[in-house]
């Protein structure tokens, strides 16, 4: 609900001025330099006219006196706010991206690697099914080799037993000789 007339102009006078009101209240000291004056009157814009009081209570405030009212500048200073804030948050949200596109390429990157991995693999695996085949097709070969060894070992022993064998008859034989 919208207030009219007296209402109206009282509400205007509460929001434009609230520093004259408390000059009003409370006047300057007599020692104030002019270089205060065009400040303050740059700040504070001039008073509107106030609606004459008809309470008989002379010393008890009302409720326009109480009231604070808005800052001429607070749309300006919730744009610049919301300005920032969304350059602050598009920055959060641009760096997150990024993050996230780096995550990203080190996946892909890490996902190539277990690829190369695989293939490595892939390819040792191959290559010692093939030499275990080829061990396996050389088993017989090698159980062979494994015999012969034995019995050339075996032979070397029959060899060595020989020799000293044959020693003993040659002594023998020296032995009878000399008779």
């Amino acid at each position: 609900m919208a207030a009219t007339g007296d209402d109206a102009s009282a509400m205007d006078s509460i929001s434009r001025a609230p520093a004259a009101q408390a000059a009003a209240l409370n006047p300057p000291a007599s020692g104030s330099s002019q270089t205060e004056g065009p400040k303050d009157a740059a700040a504070n814009p001039t008073p509107a006219p106030r609606k004459p009081h008809s309470n008989s209570d002379g010393g008890v405030e009302t409720a326009e006196e109480a009231v604070e009212p808005a800052e001429p500048d607070i749309n300006e200073l919730c744009t610049d706010m919301f300005e920032k804030m969304a350059i602050f948050l598009q920055g959060e949200l641009t760096g997150t991206c990024e993050d996230y596109r780096l995550l990203e390429n080190m996946n892909k990157l890490t996902s190539l690697k277990y690829m190369e991995m695989k293939d490595i693999s892939i390819n040792i695996s191959r290559n010692l099914q093939d030499l275990n085949n080829k061990y396996a097709s050389l088993q017989p070969y090698l159980d062979q080799i494994n015999q012969i060894e034995e019995q050339v070992s075996s032979l070397e022993q029959s060899a060595y037993k020989l020799d000293a064998y044959s020693k003993k008859l040659e002594a023998r034989f020296k032995k009878l000789e000399k008779r």
